[in-house]
């Protein structure tokens, strides 16, 4: 058996920190895990644009609505979205976008006098329209006025001016 010398706490903290370094120095020297991702990936970004670096949310979406093909679908919907800005505020206190299909946008306004005045306005809101969105969004507008309640119920109507006593 051999022999350990008497060594005091610290002393012998010592040597086997000595012992342990000793053994790490022998042994060979791996890459980390760092050292090798990086130059995988061609090294640090240095200064400079590199396509690495945080994105602005804004341009990931937009590039992420080229690539999925929604780009006609955003047009679309910043009609409804976005009334004021594309018609013009007096326009949009007195209108609003009901639907869009096969490039024929309803209109409904608050009045019938709105909707007279709107269809003479008819080409310049056609021309707002693709300036603001873009072209061939909308390709005819069809304007119609509030919706009135009907006093017609059933498959059998009777013409006729309706209640007369509804209204005093």
């Amino acid at each position: 058996m051999s022999e350990v010398p008497d060594k005091s706490g610290i002393e012998l903290a010592r040597a086997a920190v000595e012992a342990a370094l000793t053994k790490h120095r022998a042994q060979p020297r791996r890459k980390s895990v760092v050292d090798s991702q990086s130059r995988r990936r061609g090294g640090y970004t240095g200064p400079g644009p590199d396509p690495r670096d945080p994105q602005l949310f804004g341009s990931v979406l937009e590039r992420l609505v080229k690539q999925r093909g929604w780009a006609q679908p955003t047009r679309e919907a910043r009609i409804f979205g976005e009334w004021e800005k594309v018609v013009g505020a007096d326009i949009a206190a007195h209108s609003r976008p009901v639907k869009l299909e096969d490039g024929e946008l309803t209109i409904e306004a608050e009045s019938t006098a709105w909707a007279t005045q709107l269809k003479m306005l008819a080409a310049k809101l056609l021309a707002g329209i693709a300036r603001e969105v873009g072209h061939n969004v909308v390709k005819r507008l069809h304007i119609q006025g509030p919706n009135r309640p009907s006093w017609s119920s059933g498959p059998l109507r009777v013409r006729g001016r309706g209640p007369r006593d509804t209204y005093g």
